[in-house]
C-alpha cells in the first residue's frame, strides 16, 4: 500500500445545492487535490454521500462533481478504498468496479509498513444501540433493497431528502460525546490488546485521537464541521485538520 495514507469520513454530501454545501465541498475538493499532489492511498470511512442509492441504470447527478474529482484521483495513482457508511449502503457495480478500487460493506483489517489498522465506519457498535442494529439488519436486507430500486429514482430520493433534512443533528452535547468516547475506549482495548495499533472510526462526528495500552484510538471528525482526517506516515497515526494543519 502506497504511502502517505490518508483517512476521512462523514462529508455528508448533499442531495440539495446551497452556498454551505458549495463552500464544503470545495474545501473537500482542495483536500483532495492535495493528495493527488502527494500520491499515496486514500481510505474513505462511510457517509461520503449523505445519501446514495445506485440504481442499475441510474446514478445520481447531483454527485457529478465528486465522480470527477475521484475519477482525477485515481487517475494521478491514488488508491481509493471506499467503506459504505449508515447513509451510502445501498451501491452497485459504478461504486465498486469503476470508482473505487475496493470497496467494503463491514470493517476491515489493514496492514502498512508493520503496523496494523482495525477499520470501521462505526454505526451500530455501543452498547445503546441495539434498535439501530435492529434497522440496519432491515434496511441493508437484500429484500427490502429489491423492493426500493422498484421505487421510481425522483422519488427514492424525494423521500431520502425528507428523511436527511429530518436527521441533520451532528452537534452533541459534551455529556454525550464523553459517554461515546467512553465507550469507544472500551470497544478499542481488545483489539490494542491483540496486536493491533490502530483503531479508527467514523460516524461520531467528533474528532478525536487518544493512546490506549500503546495503540491509538482515531475517531476522524468530518468534513462539516471540523475538516479532519486522518495522516499515516508510515511510521505514525495522528488527526489533522484542514486548512489549519496545511
Amino acid at each position: 500500500m502506497d504511502l502517505p495514507v490518508y483517512f476521512i469520513s462523514d462529508a455528508h454530501l448533499a442531495i440539495q445545492s446551497s452556498e454551505e454545501e458549495h463552500q464544503k465541498q470545495q474545501r473537500l475538493f482542495q483536500f483532495f487535490h492535495h493528495v493527488a499532489h502527494t500520491g499515496g492511498t486514500l481510505f474513505i470511512l462511510g457517509d461520503l454521500f449523505d445519501f446514495y442509492f445506485e440504481y442499475p441504470h441510474v446514478i445520481p447527478k447531483m454527485y457529478f462533481q465528486i465522480y470527477h474529482e475521484l475519477f482525477h484521483l485515481k487517475s494521478k495513482g491514488v488508491a481509493l478504498h471506499f467503506m459504505v457508511g449508515n447513509h451510502d449502503y445501498w451501491f452497485q457495480d459504478f461504486i465498486s468496479d469503476r470508482l473505487f478500487d475496493k470497496t467494503y460493506t463491514d470493517n476491515t483489517i489493514a496492514e502498512v509498513n508493520g503496523k496494523k489498522f482495525y477499520l470501521t465506519h462505526g454505526d451500530g457498535i455501543l452498547s445503546w444501540d441495539r434498535g439501530y442494529q435492529l434497522l440496519k439488519m432491515i434496511i441493508r436486507n437484500p429484500v427490502f433493497i429489491w423492493l426500493y430500486r422498484w421505487v421510481h429514482p425522483t422519488i427514492g430520493y424525494s423521500i431520502a431528502n425528507w428523511i436527511s433534512k429530518k436527521g441533520q443533528h451532528y452537534e452533541h452535547s459534551d455529556e454525550y460525546n464523553e459517554r461515546v468516547l467512553s465507550e469507544l475506549e472500551a470497544f478499542t482495548k481488545p483489539y490494542i490488546a491483540n496486536g493491533f495499533d490502530y483503531v479508527i472510526t467514523g460516524h461520531y462526528h467528533q474528532a478525536t485521537e487518544k493512546m490506549i495500552n500503546g495503540g491509538k484510538l482515531l475517531i476522524l471528525g468530518d468534513w462539516i464541521q471540523y475538516f479532519s482526517y486522518g495522516y499515516f506516515n508510515g511510521n505514525d497515526l495522528s488527526l489533522k485538520f484542514w486548512e489549519t494543519d496545511e
